[in-house]
């Protein structure tokens, strides 16, 4: 297939030709096979190491480094399984070191590798990116214009890194382009005089460049542009809880923003277009990270250029054939019924009996249609796979009875959107789906939550009702006995609808009549709802908490009600989210090993591991 984001090249191109390096545990030592600068302080070499930069966005392909399933970009073990989106799936003893996490039981940092392979991919793509700057510094030849460019393109991508490394640990180490290999005796604390160090500064000073440097449109759909910058910088914002500055560029974006080709931001008529990979780099997409399959990558690399972190997230044995993890729990199943007037129960009844999909006593009321885009249920159509059963879940006992959908692809895709380069273990399971890194609809949504927190009520509700709107529309919904267009993401004929759906959009003054606590609620199931499987959900949750202990509360009752159900490895387990601690990850062991190796406590392992 011909790769949409032409300028970032093959990443098997890249590796053989430019040697891109691996991360060594210590931030400030020589990484393996690093690039002398002499060698690339030229226009063509720069590029090639900002393609370096940009292509760890997908999570993998770090030479001499044997990554697993938790680097990935999607951020599915830490944003879905660790939260109640879904469950690790498969079988227990089956990557067992998504457990500890999924189940907040990590009581030492060493417990799960997962942890450092996210760890060594951040760092990786911080360095390339620090690599870019130093070495556009012993470039003359470069002209003005190109050096201010590829330096925002650099430090939008440093400052991502580094906001993926906050978000996950919260007292992660800010690397510039002042600390590399050949400083090699600078250390890189976290903790100094008697407190963790605070880089929300720094992230927010490197989107800020990145926002006042870029062009509003690249010549490359998968190039940062002003607007995906301004959109991180927003998202810092919405993290430090600075909700009105936040706002201010929000509604910017939404008012003018357009995607790297010039097309004006606006939701995607139908909400599965943003999980087609026919369809992908539409008008929702904000920020991506590019995937390509079948252009050679794949040969030097484990899964090339494809969403390798997102192997393992089909069904098992139907389908795209493989492997029974991340399954929707039924907490988020549940999240999708609707009441008579087609609005979400935001009260939590949701999750009382009777449950959606029961083969005992289901509900038979109505549901929102977004649910059959984001689980697989049983007797309902997986894409043209076929309709799904029981033989579809590997582990019942364990899996619940749903399988993910969003990084799926269909049977008329194979071989085209999917790999065809057997020298990976399992080729059909790497597609080219774009991950979403951000996409309109959250930029939507934040908004929502700015005006509710310091603006308009009804300002809110009408970002909430342009989502639900574009969920109502029947054009997208999924029907019984129909063929599916995988260009269009559409079925027909759409007579016989998959279930009862209804949603609706909140009627008019409902935020400002129920008051900023309701409307709040609103745009938190909101997001849920839109955002489900994208590996937001436990970064929300925390984000939300800041501090009051709703994160443990909402955690903890999950646990109570769900390891009834089955699906949470809790049968035999009392899994306890803890205030304070599991809001953040372990910083992993092999880290503080490694920093600390000299005797002296540059690196801090988070408040309560051990």
């Amino acid at each position: 297939m011909k790769k949409l984001f032409i300028w970032i090249l093959p990443a098997a191109t890249v590796l053989l030709a430019l040697l891109f390096y691996a991360c060594s545990k210590q931030l400030n030592l020589q990484p393996q096979g690093s690039l002398i600068a002499s060698n690339v302080n030229n226009n063509s070499g720069v590029q090639g190491l900002l393609i370096g930069a940009y292509v760890l966005l997908s999570g993998e392909n770090v030479p001499g480094q044997n990554l697993g399933n938790g680097s990935g970009a999607s951020n599915y073990v830490y944003g879905n399984e660790a939260a109640d989106d879904a469950y690790k799936g498969s079988t227990p003893s089956d990557q067992p070191d998504a457990i500890p996490i999924m189940t907040w039981s990590l009581a030492q940092a060493g417990t799960s590798m997962y942890l450092d392979e996210k760890w060594v991919v951040l760092y990786t793509g911080i360095q390339r990116a620090n690599d870019v700057i130093r070495t556009l510094r012993l470039s003359p030849s470069i002209s003005t214009a190109d050096t201010v460019e590829y330096v925002a393109e650099a430090r939008f991508l440093r400052g991502f890194y580094h906001f993926e490394g906050k978000k996950m640990w919260n007292n992660f180490p800010y690397v510039d382009e002042n600390i590399s290999y050949v400083n090699a005796n600078l250390s890189v604390p976290n903790y100094a005089n008697g407190a963790y160090i605070n880089i929300w500064p720094q992230i927010e000073a490197d989107f800020t460049y990145a926002v006042n440097n870029l062009p509003g449109t690249q010549p490359n759909i998968g190039r940062v542009n002003k607007w995906a910058a301004m959109a991180f910088l927003a998202k810092t914002y919405m993290y430090e809880h600075n909700y009105a500055s936040a706002k201010t560029l929000l509604d910017q974006i939404i008012a003018s923003g357009t995607t790297s080709n010039g097309t004006a931001y606006s939701l995607e008529p139908t909400y599965q277009s943003n999980f087609n990979p026919a369809q992908k780099n539409g008008s929702e997409s904000v920020f991506a990270c590019q995937t390509s399959v079948n252009d050679g990558s794949a040969i030097a690399t484990n899964g090339g250029n494809g969403d390798t972190g997102d192997e393992l997230n089909f069904p098992y044995n139907h389908g795209p054939g493989c492997c029974g993890f991340n399954n929707p729990s039924w907490n988020l199943v549940q999240a999708y019924k609707t009441d008579a007037n087609g609005l979400p129960y935001l009260d939590g009844s949701f999750n009382n009996a009777p449950l959606v999909s029961s083969s005992t006593n289901p509900w038979t009321g109505t549901v929102d249609p977004r649910l059959d885009w984001v689980a697989g249920r049983p007797g309902e159509p997986y894409f043209d796979w076929g309709i799904i059963d029981t033989t579809w879940i590997r582990d019942q006992t364990n899996d619940g009875v749903f399988v993910p959908k969003k990084n799926s692809y269909a049977m008329s895709q194979q071989g085209k959107y999917s790999s065809t380069e057997t020298v990976f273990w399992g080729a059909a399971e790497v597609d080219a789906n774009n991950i979403n890194l951000c996409r309109f609809a959250d930029v939507l949504l934040w908004d929502a939550e700015c005006e509710a927190q310091v603006g308009s009520l009804d300002k809110a509700e009408s970002y909430v009702n342009m989502v639900r709107q574009r969920a109502a529309n029947p054009t997208g919904y999924v029907y019984l006995n129909a063929t599916y267009d995988a260009n269009s993401s559409t079925y027909s004929p759409q007579t016989t609808p998959g279930d009862k759906y209804l949603v609706n959009p909140y009627p008019p003054g409902a935020f400002t009549t129920k008051g900023q606590t309701y409307a709040l609620n609103a745009i938190y199931m909101e997001r849920r709802l839109e955002l489900a499987i994208e590996g937001q959900r436990f970064f929300d949750l925390a984000r939300y908490d800041n501090g009051t202990g709703t994160m443990a509360t909402t955690l903890n009752a999950y646990v109570a009600v769900e390891k009834t159900r089955h699906g949470f490895y809790l049968i035999n387990n009392t899994a306890q989210f803890t205030k304070g601690v599991n809001e953040y990850f372990a910083i992993p062991q092999v880290e503080l090993d490694a920093e600390n190796a000299t005797g002296t406590k540059f690196l801090h392992q988070n408040p309560g591991y051990q």
